[in-house]
């Protein structure tokens, strides 16, 4: 099963430190994402930001994460944020790399969103994604502000 460690910064300006240091673990599966600075509409009815944004939010509600979660993501982003995330199927691999996103400075997204009173506990509950029926889990390392989805 895949493990990944999703860590979310409020700018994008050291982000090419973050994933080379990642990468330096032996890490394969590393993706930075930022918001597009520009964003071409693909036809007359198009809303290239709300697409792209939907887009992540489904791919990062199928690794696991929880609404708020979601929203905390995206918001980020649009105030020029970026995320990092880091796959791989060795759990204590994923875990260095958590340390790498919080020695950077990954935000504690519960800062931004609360500790939102619907959200399950974080310690490996797994949760039942509807829509494509994938079973996932998530976590997060206390005092921290990097999370782990286990997909």
């Amino acid at each position: 099963m895949q493990k990944t460690a999703i860590g979310l910064f409020k700018t994008a300006d050291h982000i090419e430190d973050v994933v080379r240091d990642i990468e330096a673990l032996g890490f394969i599966h590393v993706r930075a994402v930022e918001e597009p600075g520009v964003f071409d509409p693909n036809g007359v009815m198009s809303f290239p930001r709300l697409e792209y944004e939907v887009e992540l939010g489904h791919m990062l509600r199928k690794m696991g994460a929880a609404k708020e979660e979601t929203g905390a993501y995206i918001e980020g982003l649009r105030h020029g944020g970026a995320l990092v995330l880091a796959t791989d199927e060795d759990e204590k691999k994923v875990d260095a790399a958590a340390n790498v996103l919080n020695r950077h400075g990954a935000v504690d997204i519960e800062e931004t969103v609360g500790a939102a009173p619907n959200l399950p506990p974080l310690r490996h509950q797994p949760v039942r994604q509807a829509e494509d029926a994938v079973l996932a889990g998530r976590s997060r390392q206390s005092g921290s502000g990097a999370r782990f989805f286990v997909w």
